[in-house]
């Protein structure tokens, strides 16, 4: 299979079937030299980022509607010629062999047609309507618009649609210190700055190949956007404390709070699906985070017997991913009324885990989404009806916690450099049995 119908396959799995983008591209990447890999990634999140756009000239400039798969291999196509360093030549030579590789050969003089004919003319005009502009020229759908530019306003809103992912995060894991990851990337050579936020935060450029360095292999280096590493700090995690991660998956959180705990404690890690549990495991084995303890739990379930079991709890809970500004196919895969089912299962494991939490101890809760529905709309409503409860945002860098309303604070990609990231921390009031 070459290496254009390996990017068609994934790009078509992602949009008619819902899959994750980066764990299909890993698939269709798997065996390849890094070159290809990178185009496929390249090409595919290209398309994706672009797809409003790109699906606008297609019905603008084709007679008919073409079908799925040539509706794929135009979008490929266009993505290269328009958005890439393809010469356009190409990309409409290499289009028509994509039709004739796929079974497709009689509608080959069709794809060459559309493609020449946007090559040619271009880009269609945006829309002159500026929410539908904004959807066509962001790549996002028309309801995502509308809450984004009713809840922030047209130009923030603006600013959050175009920010791009700046490379991605690192971090030391006990006993391996910051320090020494400074020195190790300083002696490779590697571009890197330190975190904004977090000091054991390094971010690197798109590019390194993580998987593949010492550090990484011998678990002394993870992978973990400042964000979810700040969702720990809040957590107020020490040495000999007892902490429940809720919702654990992929095991990134869990094994940054063994690390604050220098290994000492108990970290109990819950997770529902047995596939998610099992990934929970290997991330926490890689990284040698002994103190997690693993366990198949719905966490929405109120377990008595855990009632003030511990000194913190987590809650990274499920969310749209609408913050990951790296994951354009989350935007596509969400609808509103998603995001109203999984406000209900936010809500769910909010009332029900913050009575595992003991008096005087503290509960966060993160998402990775700048949905107010899923955030500060979830935080007012757990302290009006949670009132033993108080919001303490103070384990919070200063900049973020002056930020902070009920206790919550919010990320976004275009002002803090980082992902969407929603975290908000409470601490219980002392002498307040949980409430059934």
């Amino acid at each position: 299979m070459s290496v254009r119908r390996r990017a068609l396959e994934a790009l078509r799995d992602i949009t008619e079937k819902g899959a994750y983008a980066n764990l299909r591209l890993k698939e269709a990447a798997a065996g390849l030299p890094a070159r290809d890999a990178a185009w496929i990634s390249a090409a595919v999140y290209t398309a994706l980022d672009h797809l409003a756009c790109i699906d606008r000239a297609i019905f603008a400039y084709a007679k008919g509607k073409p079908d799925k798969a040539i509706l794929a291999v135009l979008r490929l196509g266009i993505a290269q010629a328009q958005f890439m360093d393809t010469p356009q030549s190409a990309a409409c030579d290499e289009s028509v062999k994509l039709a004739k590789e796929i079974g497709k050969a009689a509608l080959a003089g069709y794809v060459n047609a559309v493609m020449r004919v946007v090559c040619k003319n271009g880009m269609p005009p945006l829309p002159e309507d500026p929410r539908e502009r904004l959807a066509v020229e962001f790549g996002h759908p028309r309801w995502l618009v509308d809450e984004l530019v009713d809840t922030y306003g047209e130009d923030f809103a603006r600013g959050l649609m175009a920010a791009k992912p700046e490379g991605f995060a690192v971090r030391a894991q006990y006993p391996f210190t910051a320090q020494e990851l400074e020195r190790h990337l300083a002696e490779h050579e590697m571009a890197f700055r330190r975190g904004r936020f977090d000091p054991e935060a390094f971010l690197l450029e798109k590019g390194f190949d993580v998987a593949s360095d010492r550090l990484f292999l011998e678990g002394k280096l993870a992978v973990q956007g400042e964000g979810a590493m700040l969702a720990c700090r809040a957590v107020g995690a020490k040495p000999g404390m007892r902490v429940l991660d809720c919702c654990a998956a992929p095991g990134g959180k869990s094994a940054y709070l063994a690390s604050l705990m220098k290994n000492e404690g108990e970290i109990v890690a819950w997770e529902l699906h047995e596939h998610r549990a099992k990934l929970t495991e290997k991330t926490c084995a890689r990284l040698n985070a002994s103190i997690v303890k693993i366990a198949r739990r719905d966490a929405t379930a109120f377990d008595e017997r855990y009632a003030d079991a511990f000194d913190a709890v987590l809650i990274d809970a499920p969310c749209s991913g609408l913050g990951i500004a790296g994951k354009p196919d989350a935007r596509y895969a969400k609808t509103s009324e998603i995001i109203d089912a999984l406000a209900l299962t936010q809500w769910a494991l909010l009332d029900a885990c913050c009575r595992y939490v003991r008096p005087g101890g503290r509960l966060v809760y993160a998402t990775c989404t700048v949905s107010r529905r899923e955030n500060g709309a979830q935080t007012a409503r757990f302290l009006a009806e949670h009132t033993d409860f108080a919001p303490d945002a103070n384990r919070l860098p200063p900049a973020l916690a002056e930020r902070a309303r009920d206790g919550g604070v919010q990320l976004f990609p275009h002002i803090d450099g980082a992902d969407g990231f929603y975290i908000a921390a409470f601490v219980r009031r002392e002498g307040q049995p949980w409430r059934a």
